[in-house]
């Protein structure tokens, strides 16, 4: 994916296995656990091109969430900040190639920061 693409959309969810009954049979998804991501189901839709997870719904993840593929995190962070967003979570690893972060932009709105890659 380049930057700027959506990588990965994250839905809040109170039980994971209830969830993953419901999208997959409404929608067809394939929802399962890849090795290193244990407890946390990742979908992916017919298409073959979408996906995401089903992670647990807490304080501050009530609304599905889009990850955006950046470059870097740092430079998008810095640049989103000078345009009057604020961080919700600075930069976190995921794998040992890839990293994560969150973004709240002018309107609120939570926006997920992806860098790197999964793939070994």
């Amino acid at each position: 994916m380049a930057h700027g693409d959506i990588t990965h959309i994250d839905i809040p969810v109170a039980d994971v296995a209830t969830a993953a009954a419901f999208y997959s049979e409404l929608f067809g998804w394939q929802i399962a656990e890849p090795p290193g991501f244990e407890g946390y189901p990742m979908w992916s839709a017919p298409n073959g091109i979408s996906g995401g997870g089903l992670a647990p719904r807490s304080e501050g993840f009530t609304q599905p969430r889009s990850y955006v593929e950046v470059d870097s995190i740092d430079d998008t962070i810095a640049k989103a900040q000078a345009a009057g967003a604020t961080v919700a979570m600075g930069k976190q690893p995921i794998t040992a190639k890839s990293w994560w972060a969150v973004i709240v932009d002018p309107d609120g709105n939570r926006i997920g920061l992806f860098e790197g890659t999964t793939q070994d």
